[in-house]
C-alpha cells in the first residue's frame, strides 16, 4: 500500500471550503480519505459558481471558527478523526489590523481558532494516533507592514506548531506546519487581480510563478503520511523561493 494512500481515515480541512483548503482537502478524498471541510457560508450550495470551490465528494459543514461554542459543538458531529488541517485565515486590508475590531477578528481566526480545533479533537487524534497540519504563511516570518495582525498571527502559528508539537507527541499525536508562498486565493487577490502588482511579486519569486493549491496540498499530504513519521513541531515553507532572500 502506497504511504500516500488514506483510504479508511477521516481528515478535516478547516477552511476547506476554497482556495488552498478546497485543493488540500480533494487531494485527500483522491487517497481514500473521507474528507469533512469546514466553511463560512451556511450550505455547499452557496459555494457554487465560486472560484476556486468545489464540494463535490466531501461533507460540508458551517463552522463560524472565531466562536469557540460552534467549534466544539462541530467537532461532535465527527465522531473519529485521522487528520486535522487547520487552513482557517482572514486578513483586513487598508490598514483595518491597525484598530481593534480588525486585530481583534484577525487573531480569533488565525491564530485563536487553531488552538481551538486542535483542542477540540485532541482525544480523538489521540486514540488515532494522528496529525495535525497549521497552516501558517511566509509572512509569518517577516514583516507585513499594512497587515500587523495577519503577520502576528501567523507567525504565532508558527510557534504554534512547535509547542503542540512537543506537547502532543506523548499522546501519539504529530504536529506540524505549512507555510505557503504566494497563491491565488480572496486573500491575495489585492495583488494577483492587479498585473502590475502581481508582476512585481513574481519578480521576487526565484521559481517564477505563483503557487497552486495542488503544490500545497503535496506538502500536506507528505506531512499527514507516514512519510513524515519523525517530524515534529516543523513549519514546511512552500514558497518557490520567495523567503530566501
Amino acid at each position: 500500500m502506497s504511504e500516500l494512500d488514506f483510504t479508511g481515515q477521516v481528515v478535516l480541512v478547516v477552511g476547506g471550503s476554497s482556495g488552498i483548503g478546497n485543493g488540500v482537502a480533494h487531494a485527500f478524498k483522491d487517497r481514500g480519505a473521507t474528507v469533512h471541510v469546514w466553511g463560512t457560508r451556511p450550505n455547499a450550495s452557496d459555494y457554487d459558481g465560486v472560484e476556486g470551490s468545489d464540494l463535490t465528494g466531501l461533507v460540508y459543514d458551517y463552522v463560524d471558527v472565531a466562536d469557540r461554542a460552534q467549534i466544539t459543538a462541530a467537532a461532535e458531529k465527527i465522531p473519529a478523526l485521522n487528520v486535522l488541517i487547520n487552513c482557517q485565515g482572514t486578513v483586513v486590508y487598508k490598514r483595518g489590523e491597525f484598530e481593534p475590531p480588525g486585530w481583534d477578528k484577525v487573531m480569533a481566526v488565525n491564530l485563536n481558532s487553531p488552538m481551538d480545533c486542535s483542542m477540540a479533537f485532541r482525544g480523538k487524534l489521540a486514540k488515532a494516533k494522528g496529525s495535525i497540519v497549521i497552516v501558517s504563511s511566509v509572512s509569518g516570518f517577516q514583516s507585513n507592514k499594512g497587515n500587523p495582525a495577519y503577520a502576528a498571527s501567523k507567525a504565532g502559528a508558527v510557534s504554534l506548531t512547535k509547542t503542540l508539537g512537543e506537547a502532543l507527541a506523548p499522546e501519539g499525536i504529530r504536529v506540524n506546519g505549512l507555510a505557503p508562498g504566494l497563491v491565488a486565493t480572496k486573500l491575495t487577490a489585492v495583488t494577483t487581480d492587479h498585473p502590475d502588482r502581481l508582476a512585481g511579486a513574481l519578480r521576487a519569486i526565484p521559481q517564477g510563478r505563483m503557487g497552486t493549491p495542488a503544490d500545497m496540498a503535496g506538502a500536506c499530504l507528505f506531512l499527514a503520511s507516514p512519510l513524515a513519521a519523525y517530524v515534529c513541531g516543523q513549519t514546511l515553507v512552500v514558497d518557490g523561493g520567495l523567503s530566501l532572500s
